[in-house]
């Protein structure tokens, strides 16, 4: 605990048994209270390490349902244990769990309620050998959302985030895509909720056990996200309405 909130972190893993081990073992239990893993199915031994590691909370999908409904398992999870500080860490170890005390800390303490580990801050994501044709994407693409959104952030495609149990709550991420646009969508919904986000400068590896899409995926991805960011502009303006963008079931922001 930090501030005597409760610290939960979530791993949504599909094929993580090469790199489970070691992003686990750089987790800061001295203040971390609870790990939750959502396994999607993988053909690996993802489970099986996960329990030889000690992991309480593993939750097995029966069949795959995506990186958004991984990630769906895992917060619902986080909820049910009265998390107040969630953090989404990739058991593939792209990104530094060391990196975890910054941001929980800026969350328990009141700064913000919303921290993203951005690759772009820097030179992080080049020199971790993220591949050209992604970085200039990922730019290209981050400059249109923050003018169809009216926002700053240094990137929206990180996968490195934390949240307050209260920004959890009062978003519908349920509402959300299955498929990878689930990031995005979920930023524009804290964004129309009114919470800001903070960026720190986060380092990331790519290597062959690293998850990654392939490039038609990437395509179909940002298509997503601009359809996304449109969305969330129309709906600020008032010519449309959409699903993700209601309050979620409880109706409650507290």
């Amino acid at each position: 605990m930090i501030n005597n909130k409760r610290i939960t972190v979530v791993l949504p893993a599909y094929n993580a048994a090469k790199t489970l081990e070691i992003t686990y073992n750089e987790i800061p239990f001295d203040i971390v209270d609870e790990v939750v893993l959502v396994d999607d199915r993988s053909k690996d031994d993802t489970v099986e390490v996960a329990r030889k590691l000690g992991i309480k909370h593993i939750i097995v999908h029966d069949k795959n349902k995506g990186y958004g409904g991984n990630q769906k398992s895992c917060y619902d999870k986080s909820l049910e244990l009265k998390s107040d500080v969630i953090v989404m860490l990739h058991p593939d170890y792209q990104y530094t769990p060391k990196l975890i005390q910054s941001m929980c800390y800026l969350i328990a303490n009141d700064v913000y309620e919303v921290v993203f580990g951005s690759r772009i801050l820097g030179k992080g994501a080049l020199k971790g050998g993220m591949p050209f044709y992604k970085y200039v994407a990922n730019r290209m693409l981050t400059l249109t959302q923050n003018i169809l959104m009216n926002q700053k952030l240094s990137e929206y495609h990180t996968g490195y985030r934390a949240f307050s149990g209260n920004v959890l709550r009062s978003i519908d991420y349920n509402a959300n895509s299955d498929d990878f646009v689930f990031d995005n969508q979920m930023i524009a919904q804290i964004f129309y909720a009114g919470f800001e986000i903070a960026e720190i400068t986060c380092p990331t590896k790519y290597f062959d056990d690293a998850s990654s899409i392939n490039f038609r995926r990437s395509s179909i991805y940002g298509i997503g996200v601009l359809k996304t960011s449109v969305s969330y502009l129309l709906q600020k303006l008032g010519l449309a309405k959409f699903r993700i963008f209601q309050l979620p079931a409880s109706g409650l922001i507290s």
